[in-house]
């Protein structure tokens, strides 16, 4: 027992430090103070704007408004309250952002530890059929998989993690072949401890940190996917609102009532920045140099 104690590899007060030099990154502060923000209108969009009178249901009468202290951020083309459809479409933007890259990520740190750890035929295996899926550009095979599949939910999701799953993969292949060869891991693998104990106890935990950054900035790029392939009309379909349909929808007005394409446009552009500037401050927070 005592030697299990011995190795665990993560100091006290990591995690507070972590903090500390996070919370002295003004924009990285920002940044995380308006994506929450982001998400507390996400949450709680049924209570701020209802969905079926504002958000589904279409007025003549109202089409193409500039914003107002009615409708703050205008109407669309046919009349719905363009602030109630952005933030009711960050419900789906903010899923396909988290739950396809912690799917994609579960998935690519299994398959990227385990080759890294085992090395060999298998780390080969593993490594040649990501190198083989990689040769595609990620939005192809999204899109391959998406027209495949049709439009949808479920669809778009699958498609998005299939294509994020090798990126994941050798990202953590390469996280974990720094930390396979600490002695702590030798002295895991000496008291006897099993194989996915070492990995998931010791090795994936102390490499958690740069996991941690690229999660943030893939949810940044996943999130733009997602609104490409709707805006090509393979994602979410109308009425259901969501930014890269709006975004579509909208394209037409853009010379004439721009305010109507650019709610969506910069609520994709300001939701994928403050994810990077969060991944660029936990980058900065995690780096040895700057730790006490």
């Amino acid at each position: 027992m005592k030697k299990k104690k011995e190795i665990r590899a993560v100091p006290k007060g990591h995690f507070a430090d972590i903090c500390r030099n996070f919370s002295e990154n003004k924009t990285a502060m920002v940044a995380l103070v308006v994506l929450l923000l982001i998400l507390f209108l996400a949450i709680f969009a049924d209570f701020i704007v209802d969905y079926k009178t504002k958000v589904l249901m279409q007025d003549p009468r109202m089409r193409l408004q500039p914003p107002s202290l009615e409708h703050w951020l205008g109407t669309d083309n046919f009349g719905r309250d363009l602030f109630g459809r952005v933030i009711h479409g960050a419900r789906y933007s903010l899923f396909f952002g988290i739950a396809c890259t912690v799917i994609s990520l579960t998935i690519g740190c299994i398959l990227g530890a385990s080759a890294a750890y085992y090395g060999g035929l298998f780390d080969s295996i593993i490594m040649r059929l990501t190198d083989t899926v990689m040769c595609i550009p990620f939005l192809l095979l999204a899109l391959t998989i998406a027209a495949v599949g049709g439009p949808g939910l479920r669809t778009m999701t699958v498609a998005i993690t299939v294509a994020s799953v090798p990126s994941f993969t050798r990202m953590a292949r390469s996280v974990v072949l720094s930390v396979v060869s600490c002695d702590f891991i030798e002295a895991a693998k000496a008291c006897g401890s099993k194989d996915a104990a070492i990995i998931f106890g010791h090795i994936l935990p102390n490499a958690i940190g740069p996991i941690i950054v690229n999660c943030m900035m893939n949810i940044a790029g996943i999130i733009m996917s997602a609104a490409g392939l709707s805006y090509l009309g393979m994602g979410i379909q109308p009425p259901t609102p969501e930014w890269g349909s709006m975004l579509s929808e909208s394209m037409q007005y853009f010379r004439t009532y721009p305010h109507v394409a650019l709610c969506a446009g910069i609520a994709i552009m300001i939701t994928a920045l403050c994810f990077n500037l969060v991944g660029d401050g936990l980058a900065d927070a995690i780096d040895p140099k700057r730790r006490s």
